[in-house]
């Protein structure tokens, strides 16, 4: 397929903005996957802060760094991504260069704890002060579920009312596919 997928192209836009030094999130650490990546993007001098309630994706993410030998590139919190601007030293705020989020629940975990709109909408507002100009959240959205689509309504919402001058809102996705796909809201900011 000549078209980027979901997470293909999410990752394609944080190669745009976060070279060697940068500095990134990842609010939804999940199984460490895009946590790795960042941490490989940023390189030795940069640094990424990781965001999970739940103890066991933490760990996981921890083991999967610790293995890839990036793991001293990296700061977990076990915490929500609504903490991010208490949580990430303010001598960094305004330098963060990329932040990904994958919402819903842990692949292979507890499908009951979810992400939710409220804390998300949080997040991404303290994020829009936190980036650099030119930084870029890439948020992907899993609607398939009924916790999922009440947050996809609620963050289209949200997103479709931010200032045009002051963020650029893109929604990419398939609209053939099954079975509510993911689909990205990517935020650069201006």
């Amino acid at each position: 397929m000549n078209i980027e997928g979901i997470l293909s192209y999410a990752r394609s836009l944080m190669q745009r903005v976060i070279s060697p030094g940068s500095l990134a999130i990842d609010g939804t650490v999940g199984n460490g996957h895009d946590t790795l990546f960042l941490a490989e993007l940023v390189g030795e001098k940069g640094h990424v802060f990781g965001f999970d309630i739940q103890d066991q994706a933490i760990l996981q993410t921890k083991e999967l760094l610790e293995k890839n030998s990036v793991a001293e590139r990296v700061t977990l919190f076990q915490r929500g991504h609504e903490r991010l601007e208490e949580s990430v030293p303010v001598k960094y705020h305004g330098k963060i260069s990329g932040a990904m989020f994958n919402l819903g629940y842990l692949p292979g975990g507890d499908k009951s704890i979810v992400t939710k709109p409220d804390t998300t909408i949080a997040a991404i507002n303290q994020l829009l002060d936190m980036l650099v100009k030119g930084g870029i959240l890439g948020l992907v959205i899993y609607p398939g579920h009924e916790e999922g689509a009440y947050e996809r309504d609620l963050l289209l919402e949200y997103a479709k009312n931010l200032d045009q001058t002051k963020v650029h809102v893109l929604q990419y996705g398939f609209i053939n596919q099954k079975n509510n796909p993911p689909f990205l809201l990517a935020f650069e900011k201006k």
